[in-house]
């Protein structure tokens, strides 16, 4: 995302992503530590279950529908001098509920 900012060339405003999907989700959090991604997918796993919660819809993946709407679909991020403003142990993270699929996430810069 970084480059595509630099390749814009826009000195400051704001980055909105947003994924196209139901199943999918964007988060910010720490990305020093690969057990926070590790941890919190399992935290989410530990609460919304796959299977055994007595979910209806009928492709058995209801609890990546819930898990998407928790974490949510777009993210906000500002950027100045070209560089995206986030903190430093800060990452943006594609969060993926049903299993390995071509996702499309779009990028506005304003």
């Amino acid at each position: 995302m970084q480059e595509q900012l630099t390749k814009d060339g826009a000195d400051e405003g704001m980055v909105v992503l947003y994924v196209q999907h139901t199943t999918a989700g964007l988060t910010i959090n720490e990305n020093a530590d690969p057990d926070v991604p590790r941890d919190m997918l399992h935290a989410l796993r530990t609460l919304i279950p796959q299977h055994g919660m007595g979910f209806r819809h009928g492709e058995e993946n209801s609890d990546a529908h819930i898990k998407t709407s928790l974490v949510g679909t777009s993210l906000t991020i500002p950027f100045k001098d070209g560089k995206l403003l986030l903190g430093r142990w800060q990452g943006i993270f594609l969060c993926e509920f049903d299993g390995g699929r071509e996702r499309q996430v779009i990028m506005i810069v304003r």
